[in-house]
């Protein structure tokens, strides 16, 4: 029932009026649930937004893509060395994050640069390795407007499953039938050497990624330290986490954006205590040895980076607190 201000009138709004009002309102609220669902003004969604955010670098456009998030489980002693379960379920209860279930994103980056369209890995592609909430890349860059046989370029930052078992699809057809893929020759030495399958895991692994880049074996192309892959993009060698773990400087009219792959794991321990070795590495040791340089360099220069694995969409700055850093999301933008 509405009442028009312009035209309000005393008299025409009686006391029946406001007792009638009263009336509707009581026994709408005493109505079952079901009817009180039925009666409302329109239905629940139960839907997500797509996961897709778009951004500016300079000239740059850039889109971050999500693949789905990787499940693990309730937390592990040692998945971050020296770190108890329970210690990490008190870090993450901390930081209002939830302690029974870690999940870490997979933050896929499209930069196009006006003359090439560039992918940063490939997520996990169809293999549930990492749970059932992954293998969302292709749909969700069709959704964000990307059509896979438009990529010109493919770069991996390194060969671990969620980030190179995408580059072809479930029929074994390549994904990304038009782009050069660009790796570390040290990383496709190293996750394709059967010989280094000493368990299970590495085992499966190992084959896992032969699947992937072998019969892609014509259209790889080797980096290396310091090089300009595609103009305005520029390879940074990260290693640790793998062999040839390499992170990316994309830069363009006098902004700049790291893509930092795996240098850290997770926005809050990776973060303020970095000198912790991630369980997956294939020398923690030297993965914070690059964790710190680069996050030492990111900070001086209040560069932003881009995590693969941190909150959605995984886009934030850096500053040093300590010995440590204190990790900043950038806000979301709304508007171009």
């Amino acid at each position: 029932m509405g009442v028009d201000v312009k035209n309000w009138n005393s008299d025409a709004f009686s006391r029946r009026d406001v007792l009638a009002m009263a009336a509707t309102a009581s026994a709408a609220s005493l109505a079952p649930p079901a009817l009180r669902q039925a009666m409302a003004k329109a239905p629940l969604q139960n839907m997500l937004a797509p996961a897709w955010y778009r951004f500016k670098i300079g000239s740059f456009e850039a889109t971050v893509v999500s693949d789905g998030p990787i499940v693990l489980g309730p937390p592990q002693s040692d998945l971050l060395k020296g770190v108890s379960k329970e210690e990490f379920a008190r870090v993450l209860a901390d930081n209002f994050l939830r302690s029974d279930n870690v999940l870490l994103e997979q933050n896929v980056l499209v930069v196009n640069t006006g003359s090439e369209l560039v992918l940063f890995d490939t997520g996990s592609g169809s293999a549930k390795m990492f749970g059932d909430k992954v293998g969302r890349l292709i749909p969700t860059l069709q959704g964000a407007g990307f059509d896979p046989k438009d990529f010109d370029a493919v770069i991996l930052t390194h060969t671990h499953p969620d980030h190179c078992w995408g580059l072809l699809g479930a029929t074994g057809a390549p994904a990304f039938p038009n782009a050069r893929i660009y790796l570390t020759r040290a990383d496709l030495d190293f996750w394709t050497d059967e010989s280094k399958g000493s368990d299970d895991f590495m085992k499966a692994m190992i084959a896992g990624t032969r699947a992937q880049l072998l019969p892609l074996r014509e259209r790889l192309t080797f980096i290396r330290d310091g090089q300009e892959i595609v103009s305005g993009i520029q390879a940074i060698a990260a290693p640790g986490h793998t062999v040839g773990h390499t992170v990316f400087m994309i830069s363009s009219s006098g902004q700049s954006l790291l893509n930092a792959g795996d240098l850290a794991h997770h926005q809050v321990l990776s973060t303020e205590r970095p000198q912790l070795e991630f369980a997956f590495d294939t020398d923690g040791k030297q993965a914070v040895a690059s964790r710190m340089r680069i996050f030492d360099m990111l900070a001086a220069q209040r560069i932003p980076m881009l995590g693969y694995h941190f909150a959605w969409p995984g886009i934030g700055y850096l500053a040093r607190q300590g010995a440590a850093f204190r990790y900043f999301p950038a806000p979301m933008q709304t508007a171009p």
